[in-house]
């Protein structure tokens, strides 16, 4: 059964819309004081990802805030390659961290995917609880790393400005990052599915660190394994479609490729015209985006101006599915993101009346 508010899932679906539905990447994040309150009641930033009960409060916080259209799972992308034994931890003021990163041979060989079900249960047990909680207001957001941004956290043992060692290993040894990549696309398929077994209503690949390939490397490395994934999710679960969307951040150049290989929704960043992507494949996929965070730190009439010209860009008619075109930052004025979702709201909203 669809939620009472499905705009969200009826735009990915390029299904009529009363306006256009807004959700924000990070939203329930460190912007909120009422997160950062939870998070420290829970101690550290692990131990509230690996509390249902927890992740299910700050899943429902922004909701509590503003009138967004979707909630998405408060949960990390490292938690998969944690599951495959990696050693996640979170280094104060240096963010993630692997204590057994991948750099030899025989442990690149000996890599499973994780069994979700058992492995990162704790997740499916706050997709469970959340959904519950939701009480079907609106449509709840599963999501994934994707193989390759996975792969460069595994590799380098956590972030890094250039991924000088993820790169050496593509060129010199291919073989071991596509033993890496198919063991991820593998256990990113099983997470999803899992997660859309325990009430996930539609799924959001992150492929955050694509955008700093080659397009040859790009479609090796990375679109290669996202197709696979997409193939691999269950694209309907009691009854109702369960759409997916895939987030290249740094994409814009091969949207026609991204759009190609089955998804529902392309995400885009703030770097690429969402008119001109309209024009490029909006009649293959919808599209999600694409706000630059940082213009949320303007004043509140230029974050509205802004918000409208997105949407004046994108034209009239459904598919389009209003979001940042990356995580919302953690100073963000908290009262910015209230004008930001009600200018959507109603500037679509107005727009739509003015077109029937």
């Amino acid at each position: 059964m669809r939620p009472k508010n499905d705009r969200f899932l009826r735009a990915l679906l390029r299904e009529p819309v009363d306006c256009t539905p807004v959700w924000l990447m990070r939203q329930a994040g460190r912007y909120l004081p009422e997160y950062c309150e939870t998070r420290r009641r829970a101690g550290d930033f692990l131990s509230l990802c690996k509390s249902p009960s927890l992740a299910c409060e700050v899943t429902l916080q922004p909701l509590a805030r503003y009138d967004l259209d979707a909630a998405i799972l408060f949960s990390d992308i490292l938690t998969v390659p944690d599951a495959m034994g990696l050693g996640l931890y979170f280094a104060e003021g240096e963010g993630p961290k692997f204590e057994r990163p991948l750099r030899e041979e025989w442990a690149i060989r000996d890599l499973q995917a994780p069994d979700p079900n058992v492995h990162l249960r704790y997740v499916m047990d706050a997709v469970a609880e959340i959904r519950r909680a939701l009480a079907d207001s609106v449509p709840l957001i599963g999501f994934s790393g994707s193989p390759f941004t996975l792969a460069c956290y595994m590799v380098e043992g956590g972030g890094s400005a250039d991924f000088r060692t993820l790169k050496t290993m593509l060129y010199d040894r291919p073989d071991l990052l596509h033993r890496i990549l198919e063991v991820n696309a593998q256990a990113v398929t099983d997470y999803l599915n899992a997660q859309i077994e325990c009430g996930a209503q539609a799924v959001q690949l992150f492929d955050t660190w694509g955008g700093a390939l080659s397009a040859a490397a790009y479609n090796e490395f990375s679109l290669n394994y996202l197709q696979k994934v997409v193939q691999g999710l269950k694209k309907t679960h009691n009854g109702e479609r369960i759409p997916c969307i895939v987030f290249t951040k740094g994409g814009g150049q091969w949207l026609e490729a991204i759009a190609s290989i089955g998804c529902d929704a392309v995400g885009l960043d703030w770097t690429t015209d969402i008119g001109d992507a309209r024009r490029r494949i909006g009649d293959k996929v919808a599209l999600q985006g694409n706000f630059d965070p940082m213009a949320l730190f303007a004043s509140p009439d230029k974050v509205a101006a802004e918000a409208r010209r997105i949407v004046d860009s994108f034209g009239g008619g459904s598919g389009h599915v209003f979001n940042l075109g990356h995580g919302i930052n953690q100073f963000t004025p908290p009262e910015n993101v209230t004008t930001l979702v009600d200018t959507v709201h109603n500037h679509s909203r107005k727009n739509s009346r003015q077109s029937s």
